[in-house]
């Protein structure tokens, strides 16, 4: 028999887009979440984060198929778990007190009939010592799945129909019933032999982009050491070579891959092994950001004699501007401020999605693109937001203060018109 009413337990990204997707599937969805702040915005029918279509989406759905509430109702057939499974800043260790608190909720409110389905990004054997429990404690018996979320923000809504979804069970009835609910959300199910398969699943995905990021990033910073442009090396790397490609240089920060590689790395240890990459390319590529500040201020120094009182405004406060993004957790910027800050440099930010509110708690002052670039004596590009390519930089270039300094980080802007207007030009291992 097919389900139709479905609970999700924790409305951030993971579970607001989960929500809204299975409620444009036909399901009736009740949402659930602990913050008034995230109740209040969505009973107004106004998304609390930025994702394409889910404005769309709650005027559709809301009251209708979707309903967003304090607690799960009794009587859905299915909870999906999606709370935050953050790391603690101090150990690095997982911290999965919501997720037990989500299951406590889920076995007081539920029923032992209800499947049970973990979408958090947890250590490998988390559903089982973690969730289970709870399920066990209250119910006797459970049905129990581990489906990991894997959609990029930006396009989360399109991902969650189009990619493959990976679903492991505590048993083969759990798994197939598991796999029977998303073969309605998406094209198709990859059924792993067991909870912990799956949990594997999203840790290599997110370990392994962090680990091609990273060797892009240890491109540019060796070739920096030369005078090397980083990106024609890794083009020319590219060009018909039937390898993987390199990936070219550039920030990596976000929910996941901030966090992520030491889920793993704390589940391997307990088992006795400390893996040899993963940690490795967490810790180059959260070097890169004070890397690139420490270079920033040094050019502002060489240019100006000094960098106190000197005007830098940052353009793109979010971690990453392509899917564009009004998410700031593991955004480049942030380790970035401290250095700023020691050298004395009067900031100034933009974003077109973070607001300025959060912009000038930061320490900067909220501005325009382009009024960033008035009496400015350096510009940095920290994200590939497609906007600013598109400025004008013929008419914001000559607003400068002489000498001045571009850097930009991506690499989008036009390096001959920068160089052209007189302005020194620089990019992450570049310049």
């Amino acid at each position: 028999m097919a389900m139709n009413t479905v609970g999700v337990v924790g409305l951030g990204y993971v579970g607001l887009t989960m929500a809204v997707t299975l409620a444009r599937k036909g399901f009736t969805v009740h949402g659930v979440d602990t913050s008034p702040a995230v109740l209040d915005a969505l009973a107004r029918g106004r998304p609390h984060l930025y994702e394409p279509g889910l404005d769309e989406a709650l005027g559709t759905f809301l009251g209708d198929r979707l309903h967003v509430a304090s607690a799960l109702p009794g009587g859905v057939e299915a909870a999906i778990i999606c709370v935050s499974t953050p790391v603690s800043p101090e150990t690095r260790g997982p911290e999965l007190g919501n997720l037990r608190a989500a299951a406590r909720h889920v076995a007081e409110r539920c029923a032992p009939d209800t499947l049970v389905i973990v979408r958090s990004t947890v250590p490998v054997g988390g559903s089982r010592a973690v969730v289970l429990p709870e399920l066990l404690s209250a119910w006797g018996r459970a049905r129990l799945a581990f489906a990991p979320e894997r959609t990029i923000q930006g396009q989360a809504l399109r991902e969650l129909e189009e990619l493959p979804q990976v679903v492991g069970g505590l048993d083969l009835e759990s798994g197939r019933a598991a796999a029977k609910l998303f073969e309605r959300v998406t094209r198709r199910v990859v059924s792993v032999s067991s909870l912990e398969a799956a949990e594997l699943v999203k840790l290599a995905n997110n370990c392994h982009t962090d680990l091609i990021y990273s060797y892009g990033n240890e491109i540019a910073l060796v070739a920096e050491r030369w005078g090397l442009d980083p990106l024609e090396v890794i083009r020319a790397a590219n060009v018909d070579y039937p390898r993987p490609d390199l990936a070219r240089p550039g920030f990596v920060g976000g929910a996941c891959l901030s966090k992520d590689p030491y889920i793993l790395i704390s589940a391997s240890r307990a088992t006795g092994y400390t893996p040899w990459l993963v940690g490795q390319a967490r810790g180059l590529n959260e070097h890169l950001p004070g890397h690139v500040a420490e270079r920033l201020v040094a050019m502002i120094r060489s240019a100006r004699g000094s960098a106190e009182g000197a005007r830098l405004s940052v353009l793109g406060w979010a971690y990453k501007g392509w899917p564009p993004t009004d998410d700031m957790r593991g955004a480049p910027i942030v380790p970035m401020l401290p250095l700023f800050r020691a050298a004395g440099l009067s900031l100034r930010g933009h974003d077109h999605l973070v607001g300025a509110d959060v912009i000038r708690g930061l320490g900067a002052e909220p501005v325009t693109a382009e009024a960033a670039f008035d009496g400015a004596d350096a510009v940095l590009v920290v994200t590939n937001h497609p906007e600013y390519a598109k400025l004008d930089l013929g008419r914001l270039l000559p607003r400068l203060r002489r000498p001045a300094v571009l850097y930009d980080a991506w690499r989008i802007l036009d390096e001959e018109t920068v160089r052209g207007a007189g302005v020194r030009y620089a990019g992450i291992g570049y310049g």
